[in-house]
């Protein structure tokens, strides 16, 4: 073990020492391929650039599990157990074991509750902020059907949206506890569960500057948050007030915590949802990743009523119902004449990569292959690992509730240049990129949806459970294929993105 490699979840060892996140993502891809498509597996496992050519074997995880609902069951499950024989874990003095460890690893820590009660008063109807605007009641219902009838989401995740706001006093979430990991999340749902008047258990690293603002959040909202503090942190500074001492103390790292915060929650009173809405950069992401599905595991063999939560990404490979389909057949048919003269040389000049269409003529689930090259294979497998998590999660009965939310113009997008060039130019192809605010309260109004109706409706295949609500944007239902596009929306987006950064 190197000098200054971290304690806890980390990549395994090759033989020359070296961790290495190709290695590992090249393992359980093929892992989670070989008993549905050992020939796919056998490609993934003899990838030689993976950095580069991860694309093709993302897709054919999907594509492998398509012929039944066991087949996609046995690839969520296969990987996953490959991730946990293989990622290994570091003690203090560098005693190494395995994932599966922590799955009955005593705590190292003990850890106390900071309760903070909101002052503020709960909102009583659902309204969702949209450029500049709060949308409510009609309002809300208009731009949910202009956001169905131009592509942006699905009907069924329009019908969910609509159906809380028909339902307000389903936003409290009354009896339940929902644990938000990645409280400072962009993306997470604290704000808006807060808002509404939810009991929240927030879960971050310990940063002041992030427990500074969401301490913040809970004083000020009609809800009641729950903060973890461990007890061997140092004692808080006694001119700080009380929220300010909170905030020095609060947070744990989940990669190095996992039996301290399973054993704390598992203690916490009521129905828990668990939420994964961590992120982090590069390799970090797929160590949080695998220290989330850790403590999910070790939390649902102590509990029975552990509802699980996720976003997915729609930068990602999924099987699309015949509907999306034909919309964007349709699309393609009927695009401006100035489209299809430049569209041809462009796809003949780029050896058919760019402005290809995105599906061809036919029944039943077609793939779109939504994968942004730049994004790269780490956050590509731990994306993959939630929900794999989540189709395991559903065959073994839980409720779960697992939504594609829309392209955002989160920091993590906006400070990678090319992402933020295609997102800035993306709107010109027919994809609406979401204010971090709007798909905040957006999701947020799924999960409580799914959390009131048991994770949705029943459906036989996996693919369907990942279609259902999904907020995609338009990547689904626009004309090209997304990556075939999304280069061109990058150099049509170049000026505004610089203009804004």
């Amino acid at each position: 073990m190197g000098g200054g490699e971290p304690v806890g979840i980390v990549f395994p060892a090759a033989e020359n020492g070296r961790r290495s996140t190709s290695a590992l993502g090249r393992a359980v891809v093929s892992d989670a391929l070989r008993q549905v498509d050992p020939a796919a597996a056998l490609d993934a496992e003899h990838e030689d650039n993976w950095r580069a050519g991860y694309l093709t074997h993302f897709r054919r995880l999907v594509e492998a599990g398509l012929p039944s609902s066991d087949a996609a069951v046995s690839v969520a499950r296969d990987g996953l157990e490959s991730l946990h024989r293989r990622m290994r874990v570091v003690a203090v003095g560098g005693a190494e074991s395995g994932l599966d460890a922590l799955l009955s690893e005593e705590a190292q820590r003990s850890v106390a509750t900071v309760t903070v009660p909101g002052t503020g008063e709960a909102e009583g109807e659902l309204s969702v902020p949209y450029r500049g605007d709060r949308l409510r009641g009609a309002a809300l219902r208009r731009q949910l059907e202009a956001w169905v009838s131009d592509g942006i989401v699905e009907p069924s995740c329009a019908d969910a949206v609509q159906k809380v706001a028909a339902c307000p006093e389903w936003l409290r979430l009354s009896g339940r506890t929902v644990v938000v990991l990645g409280a400072g999340a962009e993306m997470g749902p604290l704000s808006a569960l807060l808002g509404w008047g939810a009991r929240v258990v927030g879960v971050d690293l310990p940063s002041v500057p992030i427990w500074t603002r969401v301490l913040d959040l809970a004083r000020h909202s009609g809800g009641t948050l729950l903060v973890p503090v461990a007890h061997d942190k140092p004692g808080r500074n006694q001119s700080a007030t009380a929220d300010e001492g909170t905030a020095q103390r609060a947070g744990l790292d989940l990669t190095a915590d996992v039996p301290a915060v399973a054993d704390w929650l598992a203690a916490l009173d009521g129905p828990l949802v668990l939420g994964n809405y961590i992120y982090a950069d590069g390799a970090a992401n797929v160590r949080a990743a695998a220290a989330v599905d850790a403590l999910t595991v070790r939390l649902q063999a102590r509990r029975d009523d552990i509802a699980l939560a996720f976003l997915a990404t729609p930068t990602d490979v999924f099987a699309v119902p015949p509907e999306a389909v034909a919309q964007s057949i349709r699309a393609y048919a009927t695009r401006p004449r100035v489209a299809k003269l430049a569209g041809r040389p462009l796809q003949m000049l780029s050896g058919g990569r760019l402005l290809r269409r995105a599906y061809l003529p036919g029944t039943g689930p077609a793939i779109n292959d939504s994968l942004v090259a730049q994004q790269g294979p780490n956050y590509a497998l731990a994306k993959r690992l939630h929900r794999w998590r989540a189709i395991a999660a559903r065959a073994g009965g839980a409720t779960v509730s697992m939504n594609v939310a829309p392209p955002t113009r989160t920091r993590s997008v906006l400070k990678n240049r090319a992402l933020a060039a295609a997102y800035a130019g993306a709107h010109r192809f027919g994809v609406e990129v979401f204010e971090p605010a709007t798909s905040q309260v957006l999701m947020a109004a799924l999960l409580v949806h799914d959390l009131h109706t048991g994770g949705g409706p029943v459906h036989a295949h996996p693919w369907q459970d990942e279609a259902h609500a999904a907020a995609h944007g338009g990547l689904w239902r626009i004309a090209y294929a997304p990556r075939s596009a999304l280069g061109l929306a990058a150099l049509l987006g170049y000026g505004t993105a610089r203009a804004s950064s």
